[in-house]
């Protein structure tokens, strides 16, 4: 499907199948994403999904579908959307400081009232000889810019909800405060204070407050903006590590003219083979290639990569990353939307996206859940009644339930700690594509990794070329180097640079370049067709020379990797190509064997060159000579074996793999296919960033589970209580306050997850807990 952000100005003649986001305002609650969900969902050709935390609203939109028809079915379920802007400068607003520091202000004000409001009705009601004329306004005068101004914006989303017909936590809070406040002036009014000694004592003020409720409605106004303060406030610390991303990007560039001059110009203008000129310190402004100049590139923002990498004339360089200590001029390669960093950036806003099962299932409960406790308000209300009780214990019971029954935690629960873990993931060069990647992890119990650029450095180097009799070793490298120019895989690269590093000229223009996935490459150069590749593939029909079949047996048991070569049908050079075992790859393999899993190598190449890597890193389990496909059954076996499996790959015939398995993890360097069909990108070279990514998967998925344990255990608890008539509504508010606090504040600690060090390195530079 083609991904199109929308822009404020998308029309009705958009394209069919896209991705539309929305900034939605005015959402409180998991009953409040839910509605809009609902609502969107009810489109024709929409698919949408609301996530709480990050207050988005991701479509996927076909048909005639636009930008402002969805905000408008927005705005008719009572809450406020605009398009989202494509670019990632928007992401360094910071939505939820600004809510912060509005919900502050009311709460101080309202906290500064609400002591001596408190203070008094304990007097009033405890001793009632301290009772004066006039001592109800007070009260009142004390009370009334609590119950006004402070409370004012839960009544004003109630409002919307009323309006829309629908309901949310600020239906519950308003109903609440609005009861108490209501039942306070008409029992004032009527004279039903109680003025008997007897029943009046400190205790019986604070349960019961003399059938005044002026502070509950004020206490519970204040807790509940306390609550609401410190959720936006640690909401805020969660997004964090986002606009910390999104401020890496540089804002201008310097573009190098046709006179050599410079001119800076904001980023978004630069174009595709622009050349613009970083400086020592600067940001790299678009992903290029180094033309000119030489520098060491920090990559840590970036990769988490510790070391500084070395750039010079031919180099890839990424941006987002800093030039440290020499100038370069860069073409830019991919520019805006189209670079890594935006890529990387867009990845972590999509994983943030998503929903885990169980929050969907969350979310349905929210959404049925305030209608069912304003009735089980309305029934605790009715059956104390008709139990006997007294009004005022009847109201105080309905009051509590009405308090404390908030779906706010429900609704939080996942969506914060997937905003939390995805940021500190960005830290440590690891995306996760979402909840899809976290339900994967819940059982994986086996690694499969590919070999060459997955377990090697995908490095290799031509170490030797032997040819068949009646060929000219030049001659032959020169061919097979034109037919790999045009293939990605390490192994073809090798041969190109072994033609290059002895000066050889281009063999010519290739035709009919066709590529086997697994078996090598075939193409037409100068009128002669050339076939390297898998030696059974190529071999396949075609007589093998004695001693190139000696070589390869050689070469193979010796651990290295060996293609043939064939010329117009006639099969007549073995090429002998040498890779190096990346160094921390052992040392990955150990930690996921002292985690519990089982590792497998599968790699399409000879067994003798996979058991010498598998030896060396410490595997057991290895598949050799599998093709694609064979990839795809041997997962398929371990599977059906009952093994929850987890593929780690780079390369376009993994892609195949890396979607069989129950968990995708892609090279983040790798093809564009791995990295489109896996679930988790590393984007460092480390292999020690596996078991770091399966473990900070584990971390948010326990994380969330907790959060939702917590939530559903809360409310499964807390309204039996409530509606008993055990709970003063102001302990109820209290309650429900926490409740969401501690739902933000657990997801938070996430922010402090770090990896285990491996004994003897630790390339992130962290230290594990």
């Amino acid at each position: 499907m083609t991904v199109v952000d929308a822009a404020p100005e998308v029309g009705a003649a958009e394209a069919v199948n896209r991705r539309i986001q929305l900034q939605v305002s005015g959402m409180t609650c998991g009953a409040c994403a839910a509605r809009v969900e609902r609502k969107l969902n009810k489109l024709d050709g929409v698919r949408a999904s609301v996530n709480l935390a990050t207050r988005t609203a991701t479509v996927d939109a076909e048909g005639d579908v636009t930008a402002d028809g969805l905000c408008e079915v927005v705005r008719d379920a009572g809450y406020d959307a605009a398009p989202r802007a494509r670019s990632t400068t928007g992401l360094l607003d910071d939505p939820d400081a600004d809510h912060a520091r509005g919900l502050f202000r009311r709460f101080v004000v309202a906290l500064v009232l609400a002591f001596p409001l408190a203070d008094l009705s304990v007097m009033f009601a405890a001793v009632p000889a301290t009772r004066f004329a006039g001592w109800q306004l007070i009260l009142l005068v004390l009370a009334a810019p609590i119950l006004t101004w402070c409370a004012w914006p839960f009544y004003r989303v109630a409002l919307k909800n009323l309006r829309s017909g629908t309901a949310s936590m600020e239906t519950l809070i308003s109903l609440g405060v609005l009861s108490a406040t209501g039942w306070s002036l008409y029992t004032m009014a009527a004279g039903r204070t109680d003025t008997n000694p007897e029943h009046h004592g400190v205790w019986r003020a604070i349960m019961s407050a003399d059938s005044i409720y002026l502070e509950v409605a004020a206490g519970v106004t204040v807790l509940v903006l306390a609550g609401r303060y410190f959720e936006a406030r640690a909401k805020s610390t969660a997004g964090g590590a986002l606009r910390a991303l999104a401020a890496l990007g540089a804002r201008d560039v310097a573009v190098l003219l046709r006179d050599g001059s410079e001119m800076r110009i904001p980023v978004e203008e630069l174009a595709e083979q622009q050349k613009f000129v970083v400086r020592p310190g600067e940001t790299i402004a678009a992903d290029g290639l180094v033309i000119e100049g030489a520098s060491l590139i920090d990559m840590s923002a970036m990769t988490g990569e510790s070391r500084p990498v070395p750039a010079e004339v031919g180099a890839s360089v990424i941006g987002g990353t800093v030039a440290l200590d020499g100038r370069l001029i860069v073409e830019a390669a991919a520019v805006g939307p189209d670079t890594q960093y935006a890529a990387m950036v867009r990845l972590v806003e999509e994983a943030q996206s998503g929903k885990a099962g169980a929050q969907r299932l969350a979310d349905r409960v929210s959404n049925i859940f305030v209608p069912c406790v304003i009735g089980l308000a309305v029934l605790t209300l009715g059956a104390w009644l008709a139990a006997g009780g007294s009004l005022d214990h009847a109201i105080s019971a309905a009051l509590a339930v009405l308090v404390i029954a908030c779906p706010c935690a429900l609704g939080l629960a996942t969506p914060t700690a997937l905003m939390v873990a995805s940021g500190r993931g960005a830290q440590l060069g690891i995306f996760l594509k979402g909840h899809d990647a976290l339900d994967a992890t819940r059982s994986v119990d086996t690694v499969v990794f590919d070999k060459t650029g997955t377990l090697t450095n995908g490095e290799p180097a031509v170490a030797d070329l032997v040819v068949a009799a009646g060929y000219r070793r030049d001659e032959v490298l020169a061919l097979a180097a034109a037919v790999e120019s045009a293939s990605e895989h390490a192994v073809a690269q090798a041969i190109v640079r072994a033609a290059e590093n002895d000066g050889l000229i281009d063999a010519g223009a290739i035709d009919d370049f066709v590529v086997d996935p697994g078996r090598g490459v075939q193409a037409t150069v100068a009128d002669r067709v050339v076939v390297v590749g898998n030696p059974r593939w190529v071999a396949s029909g075609r007589a093998v020379p004695a001693e190139l079949a000696r070589h390869r047996k050689s070469a193979e048991a010796d651990g290295h990797t060996v293609v043939y070569v064939a010329v117009d049908d006639v099969l007549c050079a073995a090429i002998t190509v040498s890779d190096t075992v990346k160094d921390s790859a052992a040392s990955a393999v150990a930690e996921l064997h002292r985690q519990g899993y089982q590792t497998v190598l599968l790699t399409g190449d000879n067994l003798s060159a996979a058991r010498a890597i598998a030896d060396e890193v410490g595997i057991a389990v290895v598949h050799a000579e599998v093709l694609p496909d064979g990839k795809v059954d041997v997962i398929g076996r371990l599977r059906d074996e009952g093994r929850v499996v987890a593929m780690v790959g780079d390369g376009i015939n993994d892609g195949p793999a890396l979607a069989t398995a129950d968990l995708g993890l892609a090279i983040g360097r790798g093809t564009d296919v791995a990295i489109g069909a896996a679930d988790i990108i590393l984007v460092r070279r480390s292999l020690d960033t596996v078991p770091e990514a399966l473990g900070l998967a584990r971390a948010t998925r326990k994380t969330i589970h907790t959060n939702l344990f917590w939530a559903f255990g809360y409310n499964v608890a807390a309204i039996p209580i409530a509606a008993a008539g055990l709970l003063n509504p102001l302990i109820a508010g209290a309650a429900m306050a926490f409740s969401s606090f501690f739902v933000v504040s657990n997801s938070l600690r996430l922010r402090n997850f770090a990896p285990t060090a491996v004994v003897g390195r630790d390339e992130s530079g962290l230290t594990g807990n």
